[in-house]
């Protein structure tokens, strides 16, 4: 198997965005698209350069031959994504706002996605690459692939490799509160780097400023956590340094997907050696530059694009 920097797995979903403002049910037309936590993760490195694996079901319809199309021409390896005939492929409306965060109705239960087990990937799968991007999306969709999140995350860390975890808190995917708290929490613990918002670390740790959220992880064994503000930027803590990374300021188009743009822009200078205030910095650039399009990965910007949009913040600094 062709060896690759990062592996991620999980649900991609067809997104249809309104073309206008205003609720769902009277919007007429709609864009389509490509929406995933982890799919937007996949785009954001490739278009970096870097070589990503993304393991997934997909149903044999439409929206799954236009995920898997969609990604290849992006440049990820999709040669562990799996057909299968007997499930659909999931997707999701997503209205059009002038301020403020999007409303997002999904249509993923029963999906193909929700299939995958740890049956389906081999050991070998996984550490052919360096890093391993976990979310807290999987564990949620099923319970196939909550099995699989520990397993892919206990294999990865056993042969050497770095693991990122992105909370990505999705309430009404859990049975309940608690147990959401608890399997997010246990996830993260083994991570070496976890990527929680504000709110997010105060729901999860109970505690409310950016600092003592770092800390119960750091207690726990986690190597980095950075705690992402929104606008404001994003804390960061390791066992030996602290500190926040003012945010850069732009004209949000579309909030989804900002949380997985500071995940590419970290993860990728972690791994090229950035030290870590650098590496925070990358992700808010990212984080920043993804929220100026429409669309989950639209926004996600090339490397030259990246070093283009931060030189200008320099210039004007």
């Amino acid at each position: 198997m062709k060896a690759s920097d990062v592996v991620t797995f999980g649900e991609a979903m067809a997104m249809f965005m309104a073309d206008r403002p205003g609720e769902l049910h009277q919007v007429e037309h709609f864009t389509r698209a490509l929406a995933g936590a982890e799919t937007n993760v996949s785009i954001g490195l490739a278009r970096l350069g870097y070589n990503v694996r993304w393991i997934s079901k997909v149903g044999d319809d439409p929206f799954g031959k236009f995920i898997v199309e969609s990604l290849r021409k992006e440049g990820v390896e999709v040669d562990m994504v799996m057909t299968d005939d007997r499930y659909p492929t999931g997707f999701q409306l997503k209205s059009k706002v002038e301020n403020g965060d999007p409303q997002v109705h999904y249509f993923r239960k029963g999906s193909a996605a929700s299939t995958l087990c740890v049956a389906d990937v081999e050991p070998a799968t996984l550490t052919s690459a360096k890093h391993l991007h976990l979310t807290g999306i999987p564990p949620a969709i099923s319970q196939s692939m909550r099995e699989l999140a520990y397993e892919a995350l206990n294999v990865m860390k056993a042969a050497g490799r770095t693991v990122s975890f992105d909370v990505n808190l999705r309430p009404r995917l859990w049975s309940s509160q608690a147990e959401m708290i608890e399997v997010v929490n246990s996830l993260a613990c083994r991570a070496d780097w976890v990527l929680p918002g504000i709110g997010e670390g105060k729901l999860l740790t109970g505690r409310s400023e950016p600092r003592d959220i770092a800390a119960f992880y750091l207690d726990r064994g986690v190597k980095l956590v950075a705690v992402k503000l929104g606008p404001e930027g994003a804390y960061y803590r390791t066992p030996t340094e602290e500190g926040i990374v003012e945010g850069f300021r732009v004209q949000a188009v579309d909030t989804v997907g900002a949380g997985d743009g500071f995940a590419v822009g970290l993860i990728s200078g972690l791994l090229e050696g950035l030290p870590v205030r650098e590496a925070v910095r990358r992700g808010n650039a990212v984080g920043a530059l993804a929220v100026t399009a429409a669309g989950d990965s639209e926004g996600l910007p090339t490397r030259p694009q990246l070093e283009a949009f931060i030189s200008s913040f320099c210039i004007r600094q």
